[in-house]
């Protein structure tokens, strides 16, 4: 059965490869932008180049520009002031359907049948749609969220970037009962570019591909700096994949919620893996572990046959 997905996102690169797969494996529906990666005018520009070089129409919403209570908090320093630093991607030609992502999303989940939500940005769309409608969780067929971790932070110690960005909102639909899965950095990062990954994208005569290796060219040569290491997580696709594919996938149900308070914590993730039986029932299934080389083996042969 295809699956219909609605994208909430904030492209970035790691977005842009998810957009891409969800194209080729589901049937994209739309998309909805969010401030996160960079500010809402570039992701939302983003969003119609990608859609505008795939040739794919679908209409793009723009959503939040801020956070519902913390100021902003971007990833410029990895992802470019553009938020798609090394894609070359021209201004788009397209419009955006309207500025009113979270109308779109509560409006999408009424009208198309078994729609999930795949949010790879920070949450405030998703906040603020159940604020609109909090049968939202009802009627949409699920939420996937690329967000969190079981363990370490990127943005933080402790801390995930997309949750970091907007804690408040990820609290609110943590605890909305959308049951959601989670594809957090525990699990992302187990799901790597390398220089042979961008080899194999220009390997081909293909523009679509030849944009996703400029793309973790440009990652690869920034994380460096930050890292000293010559790779990248695809960690939105994940989000796309544990729907597409979840035979790649270990999953553990448990109990998260997330910190808006702490000093040291805030934006943090806390599950519940306590080895006892008096603690709060799950509210979330954790993807925990990738089968990396089929995921990535599935990755190439998508972006390289699919475009």
């Amino acid at each position: 059965m295809t699956l219909n997905l609605l994208i909430d996102c904030d492209p970035g690169h790691d977005d842009a490869v998810a957009i891409l797969l969800a194209n080729k494996l589901a049937n994209l529906v739309s998309l909805t932008t969010v401030a996160g990666n960079t500010d809402l005018e570039n992701t939302t520009r983003n969003a119609l180049s990608l859609l505008e070089l795939i040739e794919l129409d679908i209409p793009v919403h723009a959503g939040a520009a801020e956070a519902l209570a913390v100021d902003a908090r971007d990833a410029r320093h990895v992802h470019g002031k553009s938020g798609l630093a090394g894609s070359g991607l021209p201004e788009p030609s397209t419009s955006i359907a309207s500025c009113d992502a979270a109308g779109h999303i509560c409006e999408q989940v009424r009208a198309v049948d078994d729609l999930w939500l795949v949010a790879i940005g920070p949450l405030t769309n998703i906040a603020l749609a159940l604020d609109r409608d909090p049968a939202l969780v009802s009627k949409a067929a699920g939420l996937v969220i690329m967000g969190g971790s079981t363990g370490a932070g990127n943005s933080t110690a402790s801390a995930e970037f997309n949750i970091w960005a907007d804690p408040h909102a990820a609290k609110k639909v943590f605890a909305a009962g959308f049951h959601p899965i989670i594809c957090g950095l525990n699990l992302t990062q187990q799901f790597l570019t390398d220089d042979a990954f961008v080899a194999a994208l220009r390997d081909t005569d293909k523009v679509v591909t030849h944009l996703v290796a400029g793309l973790y060219a440009h990652m690869h040569d920034r994380l460096e700096d930050l890292t000293g290491l010559r790779q990248a997580a695809l960690h939105d696709p994940c989000a796309v994949l544990a729907l597409t594919h979840p035979s790649l996938f270990e999953f553990e149900e448990l109990y998260g919620d997330v910190e808006t308070e702490g000093e040291l914590t805030n934006g943090m993730t806390v599950f519940d893996q306590r080895r006892t039986l008096v603690k709060p029932a799950p509210n979330c299934r954790v993807a925990t572990r990738i089968d990396a080389g089929r995921a990535r083996k599935l990755v190439l042969d998508t972006l390289i046959s699919g475009y």
